[in-house]
């Protein structure tokens, strides 16, 4: 192609895409490493210099390499991946969320002067079918959904934004599958992923997944039978498997989430784990560090500092070329200095729950905007998120990023000064409350934190907030 993807229309820039995409893949089997060389070029053409020529021929480089981390997993998913899935994933989560969408979200941070995120979560329901220690949602009940109307209205809107990754998360969102299809088939353009209990994906579900193409899962599971029904509930671990068969029968991307626990760090991480996940065909996959959101959380099943640590050292050593396992973890609390600090408050995503509430981050449960009433661009410039705008690194520190886990008395100031509200659908539990839990922890942390901060490179390109974003820089 000579003719610059940028000078296209969307429609045509997208079928130009697939064009390419469609005979990457069919060139796959015969020579992979040609076509990940493809797919960098056609990024470059497209973006252009959103990102350094060092950076493209980086990624040539590491994607060419048959001992390279990436070109393992990119051949394990793509070994087992159907192709229609594939495809419908490379311009969703390639095309539109990464090039397009970042180059539209990146314009309208300036244009709007607020953050506005990469992807969006959002509860469909409140309601679960399990009842797991510790976790807040297991106790909502039934009592909120989130209509087909408001679904949809959030994903119109972000788009609108630049918006093309979901995440839906609940409650259990499979409580409303037919819901959940219906909104995947009229935003087919948009990549969905589900964090998923498991217990509801059956046969004929697989089957319409597999059809549309845009749905991904985040299987939840915690170890061994034992460390995992134990939290879960019996019969848990034998849904997963079950789901993970279905899945990989049926050509479905899916990765695991994972929330470790100062009783489970080891179970979810050694290695005889990670290789039997990925035999079940999930090569990545989400950590969670354990919060003790709620009035009934359980403050005694956070991770130890010496725990944290571990997880630390544990998860780079997974994704390092040292380790043959074809698995890529993400720890959501201790890869900051990746991201710049915390994510949250639209930075790079927010949530809205399922009485429509949107709250900075799936775990901090305050909140002054709803989406039944107000634009999804007004709740990025409502009082809260702002303050999350205008405060964000909230340490310098990327190991202590969160104002609630590491740095308790932000979080609590900004409540207070935003007139936030708690949005707890089980109990209101005061901001005071749920920032006392975490001084102790944060305590205990600091030092271990500052230590090892203290002998890491600092990634000076790595703005850390979007207002002081120039739209000059590029995106390394």
């Amino acid at each position: 192609m000579n003719t610059s993807l940028e000078n296209l229309t969307h429609k045509m820039q997208r079928a130009a895409l697939g064009k390419i995409v469609d005979v990457a893949l069919s060139r796959a089997e015969q020579d992979r490493e040609k076509t990940m060389c493809q797919l960098v070029d056609a990024a470059k053409q497209f973006y252009g210099s959103g990102f350094s020529d060092e950076t493209y021929e980086n990624a040539k480089k590491v994607l060419t390499d048959p001992d390279s981390k990436w070109t393992k997993l990119i051949n394990c998913v793509l070994d087992q991946t159907d192709p229609h899935v594939a495809r419908t994933t490379a311009l969703n989560l390639g095309y539109e969320a990464f090039f397009r969408g970042t180059k539209m979200i990146r314009e309208n941070r300036v244009k709007y002067q607020c953050n506005i995120p990469w992807l969006i979560l959002f509860d469909p329901t409140s309601a679960c079918n399990m009842h797991c220690v510790g976790c807040w949602a297991g106790e909502y009940g039934n009592k909120n959904n989130l209509g087909f109307e408001d679904m949809d209205k959030i994903v119109t809107q972000g788009k609108e934004l630049g918006v093309y990754l979901y995440m839906l998360t609940g409650g259990e969102p499979l409580v409303r599958k037919k819901d959940v299809l219906k909104l995947a088939e009229k935003h087919n353009d948009v990549q969905f992923a589900i964090y998923t209990n498991s217990t509801l994906i059956d046969e004929p579900f697989c089957e319409e997944v597999q059809r549309l193409g845009n749905i991904a899962f985040m299987l939840s599971i915690e170890g061994t039978p034992e460390t995992n029904d134990a939290r879960r509930g019996e019969g848990h671990y034998a849904a997963v498997m079950h789901a993970m068969d279905l899945l990989k029968k049926y050509g479905i991307i899916f990765g695991t989430s994972i929330c470790y626990t100062r009783q489970n760090i080891d179970a979810v991480t050694n290695d005889a784990f990670m290789r039997f996940l990925c035999e079940k065909g999930a090569h990545f996959g989400f950590y969670f560090h354990y919060m003790p959101v709620g009035n009934e959380a359980a403050p005694e099943l956070m991770p130890t500092p010496e725990q944290r640590k571990y997880m630390i050292d544990r998860i780079r050593y997974l994704r390092s070329s040292a380790c043959d396992i074809p698995f890529y973890p993400m720890d959501f609390q201790n890869d900051g200095e990746f991201v710049g600090g915390c994510i949250a408050g639209g930075r790079n995503y927010f949530h809205i729950n399922s009485a429509g509430d949107a709250e900075p981050c799936v775990f901090i449960h305050y909140s002054n905007a709803n989406i039944h009433d107000q634009s999804i661009l007004e709740i990025l410039h409502s009082p809260l998120f702002m303050a999350y705008h205008n405060g964000q690194p909230f340490n310098k520190n990327h190991l202590r990023p969160c104002p609630m886990l590491e740095n308790p008395e932000l979080l609590e100031k900004m409540v207070h000064e935003t007139g936030a509200h708690s949005t707890d659908l089980q109990s209101p539990e005061s901001v005071e409350h749920l920032c006392e839990k975490c001084k102790a922890y944060a305590a205990d942390w600091q030092p271990t934190a500052d230590e090892i901060w203290s002998h890491h490179k600092i990634r000076e390109s790595r703005y850390e907030n979007y207002k002081d974003w120039k739209p000059s820089q590029p995106l390394d």
